[in-house]
């Protein structure tokens, strides 16, 4: 307790500010603004018993923290807005390294927010940990957040490559297929039998290529390439609208907006569209 109260109310403590999802960042054209840092003296007008979550220490010492506010409408200050993760990453108001840390906040924001009574017992619980545990007054249960995850994999067969898209994609976007990793699963299994379930082709070997946190609300996206030992292909109506062979050529038209058919690939943000581009630029 004490080594966080003493950080927490370090006079040059910077404090990222969430309200409902939306976190407050300084409005204007894209690369122009960034995370808005509140300081500990505005806690006590931001937040109601409701503790903040210890971010990191960055290179130069200083302290950052994250915290939901009381008020699930709070107004922005002049010059600032409150955007939800999603808008931010697209419209490019924030760095990369902010938008890391920009993830990991909801995260653990999130999981407060719905994890406030104990599993074992039904009791409050109480954060712990600077944010990274809670625990129960009762039983005293030790929770500790959640990451959940999803394998995701660009899928090829020879110069081809397997995408689909789903109901909740926008207009023309195809992307890679993906899926929970099942309790007792390797990721790469999971990867087999999400695009097996979903498209009714036959994967052999898969190799691992990358990872990104995507924290809606804690997923952890384990990015894969795989081959393909089947051809033909039988959607689930209910995971997916469309799946079709492109040939790279057709792929790189997406990626570069000339698709003869408006066609697109997933935008930059997302694992799915770099997992693409890995495969055609290798």
């Amino acid at each position: 307790p004490g080594w966080y109260s003493e950080r927490l109310n370090a006079p040059d403590t910077r404090i990222a500010v969430f309200t409902a999802d939306k976190l407050m960042v300084h409005a204007g054209p894209a690369g122009s603004g960034g995370m808005h840092w509140h300081s500990s003296k505005d806690l006590p007008a931001l937040v109601d018993g409701i503790d903040p979550v210890f971010l990191g220490i960055d290179t130069e010492g200083v302290n950052h923290f994250a915290v939901q506010a009381a008020d699930t409408e709070l107004e922005p200050a002049s010059g600032m807005v409150a955007l939800d993760l999603r808008s931010i990453a697209l419209q490019g108001l924030v760095s990369d390294a902010s938008l890391g840390l920009a993830a990991q906040a909801r995260s653990l924001l999130q999981w407060h927010v719905r994890h406030r009574f104990c599993s074992n017992c039904g009791a409050s619980t109480r954060p712990d940990d600077a944010g990274y545990k809670r625990v129960c007054g009762t039983c005293s249960g030790e929770h500790f957040p959640r990451t959940d995850p999803v394998a995701i994999i660009a899928i090829t067969r020879g110069r081809s490559m397997l995408l689909g898209r789903s109901a909740r994609f926008a207009s023309g976007m195809y992307s890679t297929l993906a899926g929970f990793v099942e309790p007792g699963e390797t990721a790469e299994d999971a990867a087999r039998r999400e695009v097996f379930e979903e498209s009714g082709i036959v994967v052999g070997d898969v190799r691992y290529i990358m990872s990104q946190p995507w924290p809606f609300p804690a997923n952890l996206m384990l990015g894969m390439a795989g081959e393909a030992l089947s051809e033909a292909i039988t959607i689930d109506p209910d995971e997916l609208d469309d799946a079709r062979w492109f040939s790279f050529d057709e792929v790189n038209a997406m990626g570069d907006g000339s698709h003869r058919d408006g066609l697109q690939l997933p935008p930059d943000i997302s694992i799915a569209h770099h997992l693409i581009r890995q495969i055609l630029d290798n």
